[in-house]
């Protein structure tokens, strides 16, 4: 795991730590020590940490114009035991949807695994969004099915097969625009 860094060709558009409206702003990596992990597994210094033991995002762009914020995500996706919606609601979304932001993107290829503990904030969260989305990107099928399993499907929208690596950010936007619209 620590092989797998965040997507880092469209630092020439945006990098989260020199945003001053971005949570993650000023933050600081080292980029000499793995010093966050999943259990026992090391993960590249480029993730951020919000407050879980499992997982990890990375803000890759964000346009406040256009209200809309790409962020990948690493790890087990853990509502059970440490609430991980809660944290990544409240420690990175909910500063950015202050600042406008309607339309979140997460992309979740190297989410491992999903353990269900309600849906109070996935609920909240499609209230606060509800002139934009929530849209769950390229996550594994048996991580959507565990989604799926605990009604998460009734606040985000699942999209599969995107290739979002070989597009700029907007086009990303617009191809899920396409398919909800």
């Amino acid at each position: 795991m620590q092989d797998i860094e965040p997507y880092f060709k469209w630092r020439d558009f945006y990098i989260a730590e020199e945003d001053s409206l971005s949570p993650f702003y000023n933050r600081e990596y080292n980029e000499f020590a793995y010093d966050k992990h999943v259990y026992n597994y090391f993960i590249h210094p480029q993730w951020d940490d919000i407050g879980s033991e499992t997982l990890y995002v990375k803000i890759l762009f964000v346009d406040y114009e256009k209200q809309y914020c790409i962020i990948e995500c690493i790890g087990e996706w853990n509502d059970a035991i440490t609430n991980d919606m809660m944290l990544l609601k409240h420690e990175v979304l909910e500063p950015l949807i202050d600042e406008g932001i309607t339309k979140i993107i997460l992309l979740g290829e190297n989410v491992l695994i999903f353990h269900g503990g309600g849906d109070d904030y996935y609920a909240e969260l499609a209230e606060e969004t509800e002139s934009g989305f929530v849209a769950f990107v390229n996550f594994p099928d048996h991580v959507v099915a565990e989604f799926k399993m605990g009604q998460i499907h009734h606040y985000v929208f699942f999209y599969d097969q995107i290739d979002w690596r070989n597009r700029r950010p907007i086009q990303v936007l617009k191809e899920i625009e396409e398919k909800l619209f």
